[in-house]
């Protein structure tokens, strides 16, 4: 997603001192968090959005849900060795259609599970575009990353009166629909809040989102990824969130720090977004660290598509020419791979039958 750099050495200045006093709707405890993470094994996978859809709203809308592409496309990352995909919601939908909605999310559940992956939901999201609508959704301006992806909620939040309490509802009647489903890896509340210059005025959402959460009390873990050096954002995140997640594009050595920094925690980690190879962010240098650290793998970006991913954040390509080195991205369309080398890789560190 877009961002700026940062160097994560801070991570270790946020000591937690809330007491891990377990009970219903309450944090998970330690013992209970690795507890569930031994049993998942090493989770390896990434962000999905499959390629005939530009953003979330296109991926699950009835007039463009494309269960056939999603098929096909989770039965390639099967045969790569992955266990688990994250996918973003967008609360649009539910508004639009709220029982169809919740249809097809139990349709791309089932496909899923068929191809042995489990979920990570992503509820809301302040990167990219501020305007989302239903209905048909634009198409990609050439050589640009990401260019109809769309935040939720965005600006309206605070130009809508009523959004926020469309918003509770919204998550708790997702939530609570699929609070015991074992298809369902983890509920990610919020991807990267503040992005997008919200800054603070995202606070009072991520607040909101995690007591929401705890009065539905899923079977599933709660987080919010680790992303930026807002000591408010992070002390709040690391706080509440039952496994820790985050975000690292930057090389090995930064991405060391970063994990050592999180580890004093004693909770499982799980990297929701990396491998960006204009930044040294690679499967090759990045996944075996992961994988011997024990922390989940998943990756920005499976088959190149309208998201247009294979382009980096801030360097368009006007004619909408594949660069020479891809963003983002493992296949395309036709199944052939940036990187042949890169495939064989991913396969080898990442056994079908390893569990």
């Amino acid at each position: 997603m877009q961002r700026t750099f940062i160097v994560f050495g801070f991570i270790g200045l946020f000591l937690i001192s809330m007491a891990d006093v377990q009970g219903q709707g309450e944090r998970w405890n330690v013992a209970r968090a690795n507890e569930w993470y031994t049993k998942q094994g090493w989770l390896r996978g990434c962000n999905f959005q499959p390629s005939t859809a530009i953003n979330q709203l296109e991926m699950f809308q009835a007039e463009t849900f494309d269960a056939a592409t999603i098929d096909k496309e989770l039965g390639w990352a099967e045969e790569l060795g992955f266990n688990v995909m994250r996918v973003y919601l967008h609360h649009l939908l539910w508004t639009a259609d709220r029982e169809g909605f919740k249809k097809r999310l139990d349709q791309y559940l089932s496909i899923s599970s068929k191809h042995k992956i489990k979920t990570l939901f992503v509820f809301f999201d302040d990167c990219w575009n501020d305007t989302a609508w239903v209905g048909k959704q634009p198409n990609p301006k050439p050589g640009v990353h990401n260019s109809g992806w769309v935040r939720d909620p965005g600006t309206m939040l605070y130009r809508y009166p009523d959004t926020l309490n469309t918003l509770e509802s919204y998550v708790k009647d997702i939530m609570g629909t699929f609070k015991n489903d074992q298809r369902i890896l983890l509920w990610d509340l919020y991807n990267e809040p503040g992005n997008s210059g919200h800054g603070d005025k995202s606070f009072a959402l991520l607040k909101s989102v995690f007591n929401w959460a705890r009065e539905v009390n899923p079977s599933q873990p709660i987080s919010v990824g680790i992303w930026t050096s807002n000591q408010q954002f992070n002390a709040y995140q690391l706080e509440h969130s039952d496994i820790i997640t985050y975000h690292n594009y930057s090389a090995l050595e930064n991405h060391r720090v970063m994990v050592d920094s999180l580890k004093k925690y004693n909770r499982p980690l799980i990297c929701t977004e990396y491998m960006a190879r204009r930044t040294s962010s690679t499967f090759q240098t990045i996944m075996p660290f992961l994988k011997a650290e024990h922390i989940g793998a998943i990756n920005w970006g499976f088959v190149s598509g309208k998201t247009n991913t294979i382009f980096a954040w801030d360097t368009p390509i006007k004619n909408g020419e594949e660069p020479k080195l891809w963003f983002h991205d493992i296949y395309r369309q036709d199944k052939t791979p940036f990187s042949l080398e890169e495939v064989k890789f991913i396969k080898t560190i990442s056994p079908r039958q390893e569990k």
